[in-house]
This record gives C-alpha cells, structure tokens and sequence, in this order.
C-alpha cells in the first residue's frame, strides 16, 4: 500500500477539487442539485480515486483506479467547458480550471504508463512508485 499524500498527482487532483468547490458555489441557485453537484462530484472524484487506489495491494489494482480518476477528471474537463459556455465561469477562470486538470490528466496518464512498464517487466511487486 502507498500513501496517496506522497503523490504530486494527488495533491494537484486535491487542489483542483478546492479551486471547483470554491468558484461553483457562485453557479445559480437553480444548478445546487444539478450542475453544481455533478461538477462537484466529478472532481471530488479524481483524488478520491487516486487515494483508493494506492490503498489497494496490486499494481494492476491501482492502475485501474488510476483509470477511474482520469475518466473523472475527462468528465470535469467538459464541464468546465459547459459552465464558461453557460456564463457561470467567465474565459480566464475557466481557462486557469482547464489548464490544471489537463495537467492532472496528463499525470494520471505518466502515472499509467509506469505501472504498465512495471507490470510488463513483471516486477509488480511493492517497489516503490512515483509520479515525479
């Protein structure tokens, strides 16, 4: 098992999560149990799936949660995009948001490719892994 908390990728993920609670308790009161919700729920998703998955005991474990956290951040990506398109985030917020969760993706994907040198090479056992 990994502490999620050593992983740069997490604490991107984490800070990201922050930055959305905090610009989309500005949505319309009209979006508190839906967009702002769904957005809420997609980010908050993305080190919370990174933190399961360094919980688990394999590396194809994780590798599949690491997975999970990069389809949830693809979804927050497009509603990211939705809200600037809808007028709740104006260009440069949105763009200071998008900006940060392609890097997340962008890590989440390095961090994959790691795991699958690892298990390729067959040394999926519990040496050390980083995303640095």
């Amino acid at each position: 098992m990994r502490d999620f908390r050593n992983f740069s990728v997490w604490r991107k993920a984490h800070a990201l999560t922050l930055r959305v609670y905090a610009v989309s308790g500005g949505f319309p009161l009209d979006e508190r149990y839906g967009l702002t919700s769904q957005i809420r729920r997609a980010v908050a998703s993305v080190p919370t799936n990174i933190a399961e998955g360094c919980g688990r005991g394999s590396w194809s474990d994780m590798r599949r949660f690491l997975l999970i956290a990069f389809g949830s951040a693809s979804e927050t990506e497009y509603l990211i995009l939705l809200t600037r398109d809808l007028g709740y985030l104006g260009q440069e917020q949105s763009g200071e948001l998008l900006q940060a969760v392609q890097e997340v993706k962008r890590m989440l994907g390095g961090l994959v490719a790691k795991i699958d040198l690892k298990l390729s090479v067959g040394s999926a056992g519990s040496a050390a892994l980083s995303d640095r």
